[in-house]
């Protein structure tokens, strides 16, 4: 992350924001991977709709990835719908399409993804006045005013 684009941006928010980068382009490479070994079909056991969306968090994880880096409120708001959403699917495919009992890694990988939901969930709020919204086309490009103490 561009040190001027993150300038007067305190600490902690860019840390927070500097992981979960981090966590979508470990995503990215992950559902890549699944790709290239998977081929065409890279979750044969999963229904189509699953599939398809598995495989779409392979353009999702991305986006949101330099969306964030970029500083892009948007990055905030399809990095929450990402993990929620890849949370549920996760679930659906462990708990429900798996049948194996126990402790499973695909049900490891879907507490993680669960928890890293709820704590961007609850720094969402920190971290949304530090973001720009896209700018009007008759709005000047200056900086984004700050946040009020506290945040």
């Amino acid at each position: 992350m561009g040190h001027r684009r993150w300038a007067g941006v305190p600490r902690r928010i860019r840390i927070t924001v500097a992981v979960t980068v981090a966590v979508f382009a470990y995503g990215t490479a992950v559902h890549v991977g699944q790709l290239l070994i998977g081929g065409l079909d890279p979750y044969p056991s999963m229904p189509a709709w699953l599939a398809g969306y598995f495989v779409a968090l392979t353009i999702a994880d991305p986006a949101t990835a330099l969306l964030l880096a970029f500083r892009r409120i948007e990055g905030l708001v399809l990095a929450c719908l990402v993990l929620a959403t890849d949370a549920l699917a996760n679930a659906y495919a462990n708990y429900a399409v798996d049948q194996a009992g126990g402790v499973t890694p695909g049900r490891v990988g879907q507490a993680v993804i669960t928890l890293l939901t709820a704590a961007l969930l609850m720094r969402a709020p920190a971290i949304a006045p530090w973001l720009r919204r896209r700018p009007s086309p008759s709005a000047s490009r200056s900086q984004s005013p700050r946040p009020p103490e506290g945040w």
